[in-house]
């Protein structure tokens, strides 16, 4: 009689683990070709025609625009965002050293309403917050 001489079955007790780009990674792989490919085509073959470059050059004149209005409105809320830090850690700074009082504080935080409001610049806000820490 013959023995059996085959290798004993193995089962793989761990989870395989995922070969090769995720999906993500090959998506905006395939973006950036196809996106390379056509930019290539139309410069050789000299596909655009002057009112498509035209159309093009307004096209991204007003992305421009649109861009620096966002960077502007993006500069303007941290501006906000760091006077009414400031203001907070002024009042937390007077509360310790000069003792104030919860009517103090209350207008203090009704100045910084008025100036995220656009109510105050921010020089009247510093003048007004001076005035109520010096009294």
């Amino acid at each position: 009689m013959r023995r059996n001489t085959r290798a004993p079955l193995v089962v793989q007790t761990q989870p395989q683990r995922r070969q090769g780009p995720g999906l993500l990674s090959t998506m905006a792989t395939t973006a950036v070709i196809a996106g390379t490919a056509t930019a290539t085509s139309k410069a050789v073959s000299g596909a655009m025609g002057g009112s498509q470059q035209q159309k093009a050059a307004a096209q991204q004149a007003q992305m421009a625009q649109q861009q620096a209005m966002l960077d502007a409105a993006a500069q303007r809320a941290l501006a906000e965002q760091q006077a009414a830090l400031a203001a907070q850690q002024a009042a937390a700074a007077a509360t310790a050293s000069t003792g104030l009082t919860d009517e103090k504080i209350t207008q203090l935080q009704k100045l910084a309403e008025l100036q995220k409001a656009g109510v105050l610049t921010d020089e009247e806000f510093a003048a007004q917050k001076a005035k109520i820490l010096a009294s």
